[in-house]
């Protein structure tokens, strides 16, 4: 602030991230955008939190703090699928964990109002925006009730916020009150009563009809939706699942309506969606002056997710797949936002030029996922009419361009910028999608995969993969053909590395085991295991809290969802994904003669477990896993 003659900060962002410059990181993204916009913005990275004396090292800001979690939910970045704490965070200097507190945002905010109270306090990034209204917690395993109140904040922005913040801090420099600005998409805030010149549809109960489709009352830009109160859907698990299901409804910005949702005496009030960005406008958003390093205070100090991104490119932003346990629609956006081809090599080449470190490896031309670029309705009135959670589930639209050509060509121009030697595609693959397009298989596999391809079935059952929102395992199968195909080909050896969840809503014990028997058949030996991991607002998040399916109509004898949330079954699912473990074997044996499926267990290849349990360590059961097939080079790291 000395340096460049500042007495004030206009707007101060506190963010438990540490700060990275790049355009990967929210708190760099905003920081940037708003100093476009003539404002002086300070950051103040992971403070003490302990007392407000870190939140007073900028000044009192003229306009307002903008708090974030950082660019994970601190509960998920501070705990595991089995809220034992972590000890380290990706996100710190050293990889040290514990530098930023349980439920950041609320933390944060009440530091910022002690430091200086009065100013008004801006909350977003995908902690506010996935917690905006009420919700199931997993940690405390209740309902809490909107961000907003516990934060005390004064305003929230979800989603994608750059024009919005852009729109709110000019009316905030020209004088405007807070609490006056209640217009701007993408945003939510606190109002006592309903305000007038606005019809009411009242979703607060459950549907009296056998279908509750969406019925328009007027012009969506005059009504509000009114979901079950903070009070209802923490009495009921049934009207819980049933807001989940009308909060999904209303995603699409061209159709989506406000809602409202009763807190005690007060309203929360949310905002449609923000409009998508045009392809100038991301343009020009990744374009800001990022240093593209973290800031020098940290000197030598390795930041784990700024070396994994460091040489990687964002190329799109949204996802229109749907997947009930992922988050990006409810933050993102389900209509893609791709960057121009111009913008995406002009990056490629300031990396080339910027980075030191750069080897001639692009490490990702990617984003949510890796090959929706430039993908999307191929009718723009149908898209503003559609309101269907996924464009590819249960099958592929056919209204869904599909073509991925486009991204063959940018894939070939970007390996041929002067100082690149590869790029590779480190982004999640929608596999149903590039067999669409078996071109880009080809381009994929024959030029951007660096020996392995991590990909996603996530199981190979119809009952869990039909509460995911995910494609059966014959996909997959096509996809793993043209692969095979095109590295045979290429004349090069590699490898497909296929996640899975465990312990996912509407998964029994019996999928499990089939998926377990599917492993092994085709020679997996998984190193580690994701569980369902129960984040707020998912869909599958609340299957998980209610038993109820949201994504059918929701009533008192609809849809019941197996829901796997015992310790000793979430273990058991776990130890499925992990059959070879002799660790897990006694456990495995145990439900397998309840399941009454003795003919798995034995010594033969058909079997799941052994028998015999050999000791740990032991000659003999070393020799059994170090012989085991796994269709992959043997490799005792891997």
């Amino acid at each position: 602030m000395d340096a460049l003659g500042w007495d004030s900060c206009d707007v101060i962002i506190v963010t438990g991230d540490a700060y990275v410059d790049h355009p990967s990181f929210g708190m760099a993204v905003i920081g940037r955008v708003l100093e476009a916009q003539g404002f002086r913005v300070g950051i103040i990275a992971q403070p003490d939190w302990r007392s407000a004396e870190d939140f007073m090292m900028l000044g009192r800001p003229n306009l307002y703090f903008g708090v974030a979690a950082g660019n994970m939910d601190s509960m998920i970045n501070r705990y595991t699928a089995d809220r034992k704490i972590r000890s380290d965070d990706a996100y710190t200097p050293g990889n040290v964990g514990g530098k930023r507190p349980d439920r950041s945002v609320i933390v944060y905010s009440q530091r910022c109002r002690e430091a200086y109270s009065g100013v008004p306090i801006v909350i977003g990034g995908i902690e506010a925006s996935l917690r905006r209204i009420a919700h199931f917690d997993y940690w405390s395993e209740k309902v809490r009730r909107s961000i907003l109140f516990d934060a005390r904040a004064d305003f929230l922005l979800y989603g994608n916020a750059e024009r919005a913040i852009v729109d709110l801090t000019h009316r905030l420099a020209a004088g405007e009150a807070v609490d006056q600005i209640t217009d701007i998409r993408g945003t939510g805030f606190i109002l006592s009563e309903l305000p007038q010149g606005f019809q009411r549809i009242d979703e607060s109960n459950l549907p009296e009809e056998r279908d509750d489709k969406v019925r328009i009352v007027g012009e969506a830009a005059d009504t509000v939706v009114e979901l079950p109160t903070c009070e209802q859907v923490e009495a009921d698990k049934t009207l819980y699942a049933h807001a989940s299901r009308i909060l999904h409804r209303e995603t699409n910005p061209h159709n989506a309506r406000a809602m409202i949702q009763r807190h005690g005496d007060r309203l929360l009030w949310l905002n449609p969606p923000p409009m998508p960005l045009t392809t100038d406008e991301l343009d020009w958003v990744f374009e800001r002056p990022f240093q593209r390093l973290p800031h020098p205070e940290y000197g030598d100090a390795k930041i784990a997710a700024f070396e994994m991104i460091r040489h990687s490119i964002n190329i799109m932003r949204g996802c229109f797949g749907g997947c009930t346990f992922c988050s990006i629609t409810e933050h993102e956006g389900r209509i893609i936002q791709s960057r121009s081809e111009e913008s995406i090599l002009r990056e490629v080449e300031e990396v080339r030029d910027k980075s030191p470190a750069f080897t001639g490896v692009v490490s990702d031309l990617g984003g949510p996922t890796a090959n929706m670029w430039r993908l999307g309705c191929k009718d723009a009135d149908t898209e503003k009419q559609c309101r269907r959670p996924s464009c590819v589930y249960p099958g592929i639209c056919s209204n869904l361009n599909t073509d991925q050509l486009p991204l063959v060509s940018l894939y070939r121009k970007a390996r041929q910028v002067s100082g690149v030697k590869k790029v590779l595609i480190a982004s999640g693959l929608r596999y149903d999608l590039a067999v669409e397009s078996p071109e880009y298989v080809r381009e994929l596999v024959t030029e951007h995969v660096g020996g392995y391809l991590k990909i996603a079935p996530e199981h190979t059952e119809s009952g869990p993969l039909s509460k995911m929102m995910k494609p059966g395992i014959g996909s997959y199968d096509k996809f793993k053909a043209l692969f095979d195909q095109y590295s045979r080909e290429a004349g090069k050896e590699q490898y497909l590395i296929p996640y899975f969840i465990a312990g996912h809503p509407g998964t029994t014990d019996e999928d499990m085991m089939n998926l377990a028997r599917w492993l092994k058949a085709n020679g997996f030996r998984a190193d580690q295991v994701q569980t369902f991991y129960p984040s707020p607002m998912a869909t599958a998040t609340a299957m998980y809290y209610s038993g109820q399916n949201p994504l059918r109509r929701v009533g008192r004898d609809s849809e019941q969802v197996t829901v796997v949330n015992k310790g000793r079954q979430r273990r058991l699912h776990k130890a499925f994904l992990r059959y070879h473990d002799p660790e897990n074997w006694p456990m495995l044996r145990e439900a397998l003669r309840k399941m009454g499926r003795n003919d798995l267990i034995g010594n033969g290849k058909v079997h799941l477990v052994p028998r015999t349990q050999f000791a740990r360590p032991g000659a003999r059961g070393r020799q059994i896993l170090r012989t085991q097939h796994t269709g992959l080079p043997k490799n005792p790291k891997r």
